[in-house]
């Protein structure tokens, strides 16, 4: 199959500069740039689906690059509601290596840093060489300005799109790079820069853009929104992505098989929802792609610990990353039954004697007819399970 129309069937295409771009898509081998500032020293699962196109343009045979914006990060990309906090730059230098690294490892992309042909030039050259290419008419028009004209949106913000298309420009010149690719909230910065060259040089590049890839609820897969999922294990476990990816809704889960994995289209997956095949799919493909086979493995066991609560193989840290966010109960040595009554596993003695008897309750996986059975601190933690769905970390001090 063409690659633009793999890229149309898996949902990947938004906006697009030109038909012109079909064809070089299809049968050329173009350089072609993706973006990110460093505003933290990992990517999320936001950035991922555009990061997973640029890797499926480079197995097609185009050339890509990354551009991390150590330069246009000190200025900070307009955001809809208000102007984002200013960066350190030791913070930001630190994140654009520490990006860098995960690229490399991740995808084997050639990376570049904006910073380095932005820092030397002077407000002057700034305005006499790219500023007076710019009509402020024009800039205002554009949608995430003009969201902005109401609240406020100061002259730094507004030159971020000078800055953008000023990168285009350079990587045109210097690696004849003449695509851009990003989310759709890059497409004002992207048309500018295709401006930019063409008036420049006389050049004509070219620009695409992706959905931006939403949850359940309808937000973004961003740091900002509270919900990031960090492709670094050291920020964010590959259990923590699994189990999240595991759970994806009914409603999603095809549209992010599409954008996520590199399964084909003749490749098939069971979507009953009891067996929630297409979600484990998803997950292990995911999973297996950033971090390898053996931390798969390792959240799959993890996954089946939390459905059966037999943790007796797992180490106290694996026990509480599973069961975080769990009731959780910190107390002495005792018996099951005083543990139970006296943290509200049940209402009373006697009601605990009769989840007993009816082999209600699991201790790490085992069923408990024992009253005075005692929990020992042989091992800190532990956890009760209640019927099917009910579960508490029991930590002995």
């Amino acid at each position: 199959m063409k690659l633009y129309d793999d890229l149309v069937w898996r949902g990947l295409i938004k906006d697009f500069s030109s038909p012109d771009l079909i064809d070089k898509l299809n049968n050329e081998k173009l350089t072609f740039y993706i973006g990110t500032d460093p505003t933290a020293d990992s990517l999320h699962l936001g950035h991922l689906s555009s990061f997973l196109i640029s890797k499926r343009l480079k197995d097609y045979g185009h050339n890509p690059i990354l551009l991390v914006g150590g330069g246009t990060g000190l200025i900070g990309d307009p955001r809809p509601t208000a102007e984002r906090d200013t960066i350190v730059k030791e913070e930001l230098f630190r994140n654009t290596e520490c990006l860098k690294n995960q690229v490399q490892r991740l995808f084997g992309f050639k990376v570049v840093n904006n910073y380095d042909w932005i820092k030397d030039i002077s407000a002057i050259d700034f305005l006499r060489d790219y500023g007076k290419h710019f009509n402020v008419n024009y800039m205002i028009n554009k949608d995430i300005v003009r969201r902005r004209l109401e609240s406020g949106i100061t002259y730094c913000e507004m030159s971020y799109m000078i800055l953008q298309s000023l990168d285009f420009l350079h990587l045109n010149k210097e690696y004849d790079c003449t695509l851009q690719v990003a989310g759709s909230d890059q497409w004002g910065n992207i048309t500018a820069g295709i401006d930019l060259i063409r008036k420049k040089t006389g050049q004509e590049v070219y620009g695409f853009t992706m959905p931006l890839i939403l949850d359940k609820f309808g937000n973004k897969f961003g740091k900002s929104e509270g919900n990031a999922l960090w492709l670094d294990k050291n920020k964010t476990s590959p259990y923590e992505i699994y189990q999240y990816l595991v759970n994806t809704d009914d409603s999603k889960v095809v549209e992010y098989l599409k954008v996520f994995t590199f399964l084909s289209h003749e490749e098939k997956v069971k979507t009953e929802p009891e067996k929630r095949e297409a979600q484990k799919a998803l997950a292990s493909e995911v999973v297996r792609f950033l971090h390898g086979e053996e931390e798969l493995q390792e959240a799959i066991k993890l996954t089946e610990c939390l459905f059966t609560g037999n943790v007796k193989e797992l180490t106290d840290e694996e026990i509480e990353m599973v069961f975080k966010g769990m009731p959780t109960i910190e107390t002495k040595e005792d018996t099951i039954i005083n543990i139970m009554t006296n943290n509200d596993i049940a209402s009373s003695k006697r009601e605990a004697r009769e989840f007993l008897s009816n082999n209600a309750i699991t201790l790490d996986g085992e069923i408990i007819n024992d009253e005075n059975y005692i929990i020992t601190n042989n091992k800190k933690n532990h956890i009760i399970r209640r019927g099917k769905k009910k579960y508490y970390l029991i930590k002995i001090n």
